[in-house]
């Protein structure tokens, strides 16, 4: 009886909620940095290769993800004039543990990414989702907000290290191996054999020049799209039909 009104209940919190609206937003339309230009800080700061905003992109995720669900499981205990606070110890309780995990398990990537791990807590991103979803929403939604959300800041600090480190260094994920085990050494590639590298995409500048033609890039494929669903036959009304 007590596991069929769980059930009743969760299907409660699910119904209404559009997941695929959901996934479309957390990694293209309101993607943490291409539609809220948010956590810019660690996006630059980290991602000098690709290896680096691989392992920055999965540790916030897991922020995420967990800061989402313990919300939402507690919203209804926490009352809103204290929310805020509140919702800011859950996230920094959250992150001390990734940041402890991270020492134990992935040292090395732990001494790259340095004091931009126990950073995670000022993160706008997150407390933003923590009081705009997953304080109104069920657990099973807020999980999945925070892994789409997660996921999408994630493919953009790979895809900004993936240019600066190529454009840089000639190299793709460079010492995946050493920084995240040996498990992802397979990533390790060298794109351009030879190069001697371009300092500028290492550097901060070059960061910025980076994620200004990647926004740029986003920019120009909305618009393609848009141009093509909004008239594919090419007439104008009124035109093309005989009396």
């Amino acid at each position: 009886m007590g596991e069929a009104v769980s059930e009743d209940a969760m299907a409660a919190e699910t119904s209404g909620v559009d997941y695929k609206r959901l996934a479309v937003d957390g990694l293209w339309s309101n993607n943490v940095v291409f539609g809220q230009l948010l956590a810019l800080c660690p996006l630059l700061a980290v991602t000098g290769t690709a290896t680096n905003g691989l392992g920055m992109g999965l540790a916030t995720t897991a922020v995420m993800m967990v800061s989402g669900l313990s919300v939402s499981l507690l919203r209804n205990a926490v009352t809103p004039e204290v929310r805020i606070p509140a919702f800011v110890l859950i996230i920094a309780a959250i992150v001390t543990l990734v940041d402890m995990a991270m020492n134990a398990w992935v040292h090395e990537l732990y001494k790259v990414l340095g004091l931009f791990i126990p950073l995670i807590v000022t993160n706008c991103a997150i407390l933003g989702r923590a009081e705009a979803f997953a304080s109104k929403e069920g657990a099973v939604p807020a999980l999945f907000d925070g892994v789409v959300m997660g996921l999408g800041f994630t493919f953009v600090l790979v895809l900004l290290g993936a240019v600066r480190e190529i454009i840089g260094g000639g190299t793709l994920f460079a010492n995946a191996s050493l920084l995240l085990g040996d498990a992802f050494s397979f990533l390790e590639t060298t794109v351009i054999s030879d190069y001697r590298g371009f300092l500028l995409f290492v550097l901060p500048p070059g960061g910025f020049l980076a994620l200004g033609f990647i926004l740029a890039g986003k920019r120009l494929i909305e618009k393609r799209l848009g141009s093509e669903t909004e008239d594919p036959v090419g007439c104008a009304p009124g035109e093309g039909h005989t009396a």
